[in-house]
């Protein structure tokens, strides 16, 4: 899978989980892709001061991005 591909596949990921945020007053947006292994995303609104964000970011985030992009092994919150 080649980079372009990988960042198409996690957009599309993300696409899926946004919904979910924006229902709870937060979205998320790409941040940047290392090495294809490693996704930065930022955290916004409502979703930036929630007790569970980290929960949402590993049980949703990581799990559905992996889901369309096998080779990622991490997804980690940039705080801006």
């Amino acid at each position: 899978m080649t980079s372009e591909e990988v960042k198409l596949n996690v957009e599309k990921a993300l696409a899926e989980i946004r919904p979910f945020l924006e229902s709870d007053g937060g979205n998320i947006s790409l941040v940047s892709i290392e090495d294809d292994r490693l996704v930065k995303v930022q955290l916004e609104g409502a979703c930036v001061g929630c007790s569970v964000n980290q929960m949402t970011l590993k049980s949703g985030v990581e799990m559905t991005i992996k889901k369309y992009a096998p080779q990622i092994e991490q997804v980690i919150n940039i705080e801006r």
